[in-house]
């Protein structure tokens, strides 16, 4: 398996209409997931963005984030913290409640996860207004981390999710 130079990344993304709800162009990443060769790519390109960079630890939210950053942190060889759903960490942990472009809702991540220091890249499969990625960063700089940058696969830059996360820096592999 090679990650071709010539694969396009866009060449894997589904634009599906009125999903999850009417007005919504919802980008589709399980092409990409499908295969290999691209999904390979994808990992390379963001681990390459971040070979130079003094990173000591990578914080996703589930689900889709998780499917990015673990490859990347073992790849990397840093450490790969879990942000999930209420309910999901057995230990103690911060909780964060968040707008989302259609309704509210709550992360957690263990206390001791990030540690005061720490550089962190988040990692997520998409920008959109930036709520989810926020609430991680959040959750990272109390507990005295420094978000480095949040990195995506795709943003959707006309919903602002960028400006939300400012002025942390973001990096997005495709564009739309």
């Amino acid at each position: 398996m090679s990650s071709e130079l010539d694969i396009d990344l866009r060449d894997y993304v589904r634009a599906i209409a009125d999903f999850p709800k009417p007005g919504i162009l919802f980008r589709d990443i399980t092409p990409m997931l499908s295969n290999p060769d691209a999904f390979h790519k994808a990992i390379d390109l963001l681990c390459a963005r971040y070979a130079g960079m003094c990173i000591d630890t990578i914080v996703a939210a589930e689900a889709r984030g998780f499917i990015f950053a673990a490859p990347m942190a073992i790849r990397m060889g840093l450490p790969f913290v879990p942000i999930r759903k209420p309910g999901k960490l057995p230990y103690q942990s911060l909780r964060h409640e968040y707008e989302l472009e259609y309704g509210t809702d709550t992360l957690e991540m263990h206390v001791d996860a990030v540690s005061h220091g720490h550089r962190v890249l988040v990692v997520d499969d998409l920008l959109a207004t930036g709520g989810t990625v926020n609430a991680c960063c959040t959750m990272v700089e109390k507990c005295g981390g420094e978000v480095v940058e949040c990195a995506f696969i795709i943003e959707l830059a006309d919903l602002g999710g960028r400006q939300k996360l400012a002025p942390r820096t973001c990096y997005s592999l495709l564009t739309y």
